[in-house]
């Protein structure tokens, strides 16, 4: 073993120990937050346009969630007027196998030209004691609108990290600094 100091190993391996763990500290901060190590979907609006095949007080109820689920995603929603990147248009539906009812969502994403970006799907096992999509409770929409929002955030991270940045050239009066 060398136990000599003045020789710089002992330095070189606490900058390196430091950084490393300054790195496990950010690895360990982005898990934390839930976050992907793909980006981050801020900046990249979303209007949600339609949730069919639900009765309106569902619609409306999975519409909260699923706002309250993007703020927690840093995915920013704008009306569907609004200018947006993707527009989504969702679907859900009830089925049931061998006695056990689920409900299943789809999410279309499209792009700005109107082709379908991207198609999301999941299901969630329910109970339903009317056999109908009006007895969905509140935490079955958050669950629902949770999983929901994960994947439109993974999708939209992905997308961003995708798309090259475009800078504008700004126009100035002045001669340049180096000119001067």
């Amino acid at each position: 073993m060398n136990d000599n100091i003045g020789d710089g190993g002992f330095m070189a391996s606490t900058r390196h120990a430091g950084w490393f763990a300054a790195a496990l500290a950010a690895l360990s901060l982005g898990a934390c937050q839930g976050g992907s190590f793909g980006g981050s979907p801020e900046g990249v609006p979303i209007a949600l346009e339609s949730i069919d095949g639900a009765p309106a007080p569902v619609r409306t109820a999975l519409m909260d969630e699923l706002s309250t689920a993007a703020s927690d995603r840093k995915v920013e929603l704008v009306g569907a007027s609004a200018e947006a990147r993707y527009r989504v248009r969702g679907y859900l539906t009830k089925e049931t196998t061998e006695g056990k009812t689920n409900v299943a969502y789809v999410w279309d994403v499209f792009d700005a030209q109107k082709r379908r970006a991207k198609r999301l799907t999941g299901s969630s096992p329910v109970q339903l004691p009317s056999g109908s999509l009006t007895d969905l409770d509140r935490a079955t929409l958050a669950r629902l609108a949770v999983a929901s929002m994960d994947e439109i955030a993974e999708f939209l991270s992905a997308a961003k990290a995708e798309t090259p940045f475009q800078t504008a050239e700004a126009v100035t009066e002045e001669a340049p600094v180096a000119a001067q």
